[in-house]
Formats: C-alpha cells, structure tokens, sequence
C-alpha cells in the first residue's frame, strides 16, 4: 500500500508522521511526503496515485485538512483517507465529517501498521484498534485504543523516517539544529493541558516511558552521521523526570556525543544534583514554564502546585552552572487582569531569563479550563473559532477593549522589558498605545534574536532577523 502524508507546513520536523512512515516501511509499505506551502496537495495527489492519504492535525487546523480533504477525494475518487494526530485524539467525532474515512486515537505506529495490512489483504479493517472507522453504509465503528507502548515497545521502533521529510522539504535538510525525542508522557495535571485528558484514555497505564539511553544514542549517532549534527532539542514534555535515567545519560551522552543540547525542564525538579548533570552532560540551554506570577493563578488555576522560590531558586542554580535558560509564561488567564499579568512581567525580571517566552492565553476544548472557559462565557466565539496559533491571538474575552489592547501590546512589549527592567515605568504607558505593527516588529526581532543568539546557536546575521521579521508581518497582514 501507498500513503500519502500531507503536511500544512514545516515549522519543525513532524515527529509522529516520520514514526509512523518508519513502522510503514519497516512493514513493507510504500509511504511520500507532501508539504502544502512546496507543492499544491490537490495536484501531488493525483501525481503521487497513493492508495491512502493521510493528515495529522492540531486543534485549530483541523477545518483546513477537512477542507484539504474534501477537495483531494473530488479529484482523486477512491483515496482512502485517514486521519490522526492530537485533535481526531480529543474529538473521535471528527470520523463523523464528510470524507473522512478512519481516524486513530493515540499513539499510531503499530495502529497504521495493522489498517494498511488489512487494506492491503482485503480484509475487514472495522475492528483494529485504535481506529474509528467509517463503512460504505456510513455506519461508524468506534474501537479501543491497544495498551500504550511501554519502555521495549518504544526501543523496539524504528527511528524517525527523516529522509522522508529532508526528500519532500530540503530546506529542513539544512539545518544542523536537529529533535529528539527519548520517551512518552507527563505525570502532571496542569489545566491548560491535554495530558490529564490523554492519559483518561489509558486508565492504569505507564503515565511516562523512557526509551533506553542506549537507544537515544544509536540514534543520535545515526543522524550525525547520516545527516549533520551540532546541536540537538530533546522534546520530550520534560527532560529530567526519571533522576536515575538522566544520570545514565549525561554520563554516556558526555563521553559518546559531545555536542551541546537543549530540553525542557520543571522548576520545582531542578536542585543542585539536576544543574550538575545537565551541565556536565553537554547541556547548554533548557525552558521551563513559570506560566504565571500570581500565586493564586498558578497554583489554584493553572494547577501548576509550584512556588515562586522554587522558580527562583531553580533560575539561581542553572545561572550558576552557566546554562541558559528560558522561560514560558501566559497572559490573559481566566480569573487574572492586567495587574496579574504585570507580576508575570515582574517574576520574570527576577529570574533573569536569557528570553521570557509569552504567549496569549488559548482556551483549548477537552482541557480543564479551555472548558471552564466556555463554561463561564469567557470565549469570544466557540472553539470552532480557534486558529491553531498561540502567539499573538485568541479568543478568550476581556474586560473591555482598554484591557484587550493593553494586554496584547504587554505581550510584544514583554520579553524586551525583562531583559531590560528599567523599560517598565515606560511600557506601562506604551501598552495604553493602539496595537501597531511596531510592538509586534519588536517582538518578532528581539524573539529572533535571543533564540538564535543565546539558546540554540544558528548564528544568523542581523540581516536574516530583519528578512525573516518583514516575512512574519507580511504573512500576518494577509
């Protein structure tokens, strides 16, 4: 059999399509690549004549693959497509769409293994596991998510299928900044996210599986070789949750790679033991999330059950091992205001990140409060309203136009006043400005800046941040 993925775009490298393309070639299967911003999807799918074309898809983007997909089976009658990826995950109603075939929930790999087998046998596909699917008669079969791979699942995987993607897309082919990921899952609840939802569909499952250290590294070592490699981002949810993995692998990873990375990692987990292994273990840069100042909002809210001397002892200790760090934080929070939001601008500027990450507040459905959010009348619209994009909008109502527009210039104005503190008495007057392409240009070049200059060195000239800001604002205009 045939797979097509169809990607919207690249904006880093598609980890659960290039697993599962892995598991289908390692089965025998045929499976190509298409990104939407190279080559229209429409016309490669009647280039391509794939059996199956497929979409993973977030919350936000799931109208443009439904749509994509509408268009793909007119003109290309007979392509079975399937669907998976966060949102069918969240919303198995999704199967219920027009042209919408199957749809997995959970983890794919084995799952897309077996539909394709059957596919490719003649065989029934309405009872395989993790599929929703859709018969002729449009009566819809809805089955189980299989046990979650545990620790020899997971080493048992073929690696990410990246030629697949350097094939399709050559411009992710040029970087030597390259993701890895080392294991599975999140043991915490925070309310904004999707984790407590997930882990709902496993009950009594392995909250968080942890590939071998050995195995992280044979792959390592393959996409050095193979591709380049001088700097790598563990995307795992949380780097330093399992101590005694992390001493294993900063010990083999120091003596066998060599090379500077980045993670991310919780406050409230980083001691001094922590800071010394991340450090001596070739690590140059980590992000955690503060999320917010206000004790109340943290705590009570975001769930975060996380002290403001844990985030500002944690800021001491990776200062004082010299690793650089950033910071993740959320204005506009449900039950906060523009004072709530000016102490996340203030604990920030007492842990001295090398860049405070910021974005607006996104209420996402099937998470604790995106739906006390829509519960409470918070949204301005419903979450069909949603974008995908957690930067610079969302839907969440404010308390009045003043307050909308203060926030959001407080938010392209927030990561410059925390590198530079003596800005705050001038920002609290700039934020009451109309919104201007001059706060979000700012944003955009200091954002640029920090990222490439002081956490993961891509060493652009001056010339490539202003390039790359004028490319944001007149896509952004659009």
């Amino acid at each position: 059999m045939h797979l097509l993925f169809i990607v919207r775009e690249i904006d880093n490298e598609p980890q659960g399509v290039l697993l599962i393309a892995g598991a289908l070639k390692q089965a025998g299967h045929r499976v190509s690549l298409v990104v939407a911003t190279d080559e229209d999807p429409v016309a490669a799918t009647r280039r391509l004549r794939p059996d199956v074309v497929g979409y993973t898809v977030y919350t936000g983007t799931h109208p443009y693959y439904l749509e994509l997909n509408r268009r793909i089976r007119a003109a290309c009658p007979g392509v079975f497509s399937i669907f998976g990826g966060p949102h069918p995950t969240f919303f198995p109603e999704m199967i219920e769409a027009d042209g919408v075939d199957a749809l997995c929930i959970g983890e794919g790999e084995q799952a897309t293994v077996d539909l394709l087998d059957a596919l490719q046998a003649g065989a029934d596909i309405t009872a395989i596991p993790n599929w929703h699917v859709k018969s002729r008669d449009g009566s819809i079969h809805r089955n189980a998510p299989r046990p979650l791979l545990d620790e020899a699942g997971l080493d048992a995987l073929p690696f990410a299928d990246r030629k697949l993607l350097y094939d399709a897309h050559p411009a992710s082919a040029h970087t030597r900044i390259r993701p890895i990921i080392t294991g599975r899952g999140c043991p915490y609840d925070c309310s904004f996210c999707f984790n407590k939802a997930y882990a709902d569909l496993y009950p009594g499952s392995k909250r968080t599986r942890q590939r071998s250290v050995g195995n992280v590294l044979q792959e390592i070592k393959e996409v050095r070789d193979r591709y380049g490699l001088s700097f790598i981002i563990f995307m795992d949810d949380t780097f330093i949750i399992n101590r005694a993995w992390l001493r294993k692998f900063t010990a083999r990873y120091a003596e066998e790679i060599r090379l500077p990375w980045w993670c991310q990692v919780r406050a409230n987990l980083v001691d001094e033991e922590v800071a010394y292994l991340l450090r001596e273990g070739g690590c140059v840069s980590v992000s955690y999330g503060l999320e917010a100042g206000n004790e109340r909002l943290r705590n009570e809210i975001l769930n975060r059950h996380m002290s403001r001397e844990q985030i500002l002892n944690a800021s001491r200790l990776l200062r004082e091992h010299h690793i650089v760090f950033s910071t993740n934080n959320m204005l506009g929070l449900p039950g906060g205001n523009l004072a709530t939001d000016l102490e996340t601008l203030d604990l920030n500027i007492q842990a001295r990140p090398a860049y405070a990450n910021v974005f607006l507040f996104q209420p996402y459905p099937k998470t604790e409060m995106g739906e006390m959010a829509f519960a409470m009348g918070m949204m301005d619209g419903t979450f069909d309203d949603l974008t995908g994009s957690v930067s610079d909008s969302t839907v969440i109502k404010f308390a009045s136009p003043a307050d909308k527009r203060q926030i959001e210039n407080l938010q392209k104005l927030f990561a410059l006043t925390v590198e530079f503190p003596w800005l705050r008495g001038m920002v609290r007057h700039l934020i009451k400005l109309p919104s201007n392409p001059a706060f979000w240009l700012v944003y955009k070049l200091w954002k640029g800046y920090a990222l490439s200059r002081r956490l993961f060195p891509m060493r652009m000239s001056p010339a490539a941040y202003a390039r790359n800001a004028w490319q944001y604002m007149r896509i952004r205009s659009q």
